[in-house]
């Protein structure tokens, strides 16, 4: 049985068919300190480069966070992030021929980031860091992806575990579409993701995983970025040893498979051409099913 629904997401030039296939978003992160990648894209020329890469290897949007947002990062001011993100996205110019969704927390960002092209805003907080965000978004009719997060980077692996994860991740997504949707935000211009890694044990993450179907049935658009967690890492260890973030290719397979099976429209990524044909074989699942 295909689980999976369909949807248009309207974006202010065109829209994205989401349910018809699995769209891919590459991972670009601006940062420093990225968990994922170390800094290793931290400046406009290696940052576009990266981009155009994702973007020849499948990926149908780009996620672009100058921010990071790894357990126990601290938050930058709105014009150090911005002076990060805006000349990676006026470098990138004409030449990206998809959409850019700008990972960001801050209604003054966001606000910016609109200006310079930004297709959509992935707001990690669900609107809890900066509400205005929401009322940025529907004033520019742009998609805004909530994600939920039990706690703060800073405090997210620190604070108690929900005793029921699935309750946990389906009120707090509640209330973030609450708060959109009192903004003015249209309810088609809203996509959820439940934060894999986010505040969550290592078996609540499998849990959602698992549980992707009745996040469905919440009626909106779902997102899964599950690419080289922590508890991929754990999961894979040897000898006691997490395997090292790099070398996680083949869990995230498995991941983006789980994820695509259980109804995600969009699966976030930082490994795009192994996980394009990840999602084609698992799309052609879905659709036999």
């Amino acid at each position: 049985m295909n689980l999976r629904k369909f949807f248009r997401l309207k974006l202010r030039h065109g829209e994205l068919v989401l349910g018809r296939k699995t769209l891919v978003m590459g991972v670009l992160n601006v940062t420093p300190d990225s968990f994922s990648d170390g800094g290793k894209f931290f400046g406009a020329k290696r940052a576009v480069e990266h981009a155009l890469t994702m973007q020849d290897n499948g990926a149908d949007i780009i996620d672009i966070g100058a921010e990071s947002t790894r357990p126990g990062s601290e938050g930058i001011p709105a014009t150090e992030e911005l002076a990060r993100l805006l000349p990676v996205m006026e470098a990138l110019g004409s030449k990206l021929k998809i959409p850019i969704s700008v990972d960001t927390q801050k209604a003054a960002v966001a606000e910016l980031a609109i200006g310079a092209g930004a297709a959509m805003i992935n707001d990690v907080s669900g609107l809890r860091h900066d509400p205005r965000l929401a009322e940025v978004v529907a004033k520019h009719r742009v998609p805004i992806i909530l994600m939920h997060m039990r706690g703060t980077p800073q405090t997210m692996q620190k604070l108690p575990f929900a005793k029921d994860v699935m309750w946990d991740v389906v009120s707090g997504l509640k209330r973030s579409v609450s708060v959109a949707r009192k903004a003015g935000v249209k309810r088609d211009k809203i996509v959820l993701d439940p934060g894999i890694g986010f505040g969550k044990s290592f078996e609540q993450n499998y849990e959602l995983l698992a549980k992707l179907p009745e996040l469905a049935k919440l009626g909106y658009p779902l997102l899964v970025g599950a690419s080289r967690k922590g508890f991929l890492g754990k999961t894979l260890a040897a000898k006691g040893k997490p395997v090292p973030v790099g070398e996680r290719t083949w869990g995230n397979a498995a991941a983006v498979t789980v994820s695509i099976l259980g109804g995600a429209n969009i699966v976030r990524v930082h490994d795009v051409r192994e996980m394009v044909q990840v999602a084609r074989i698992a799309d052609c699942v879905l659709a036999s099913s």
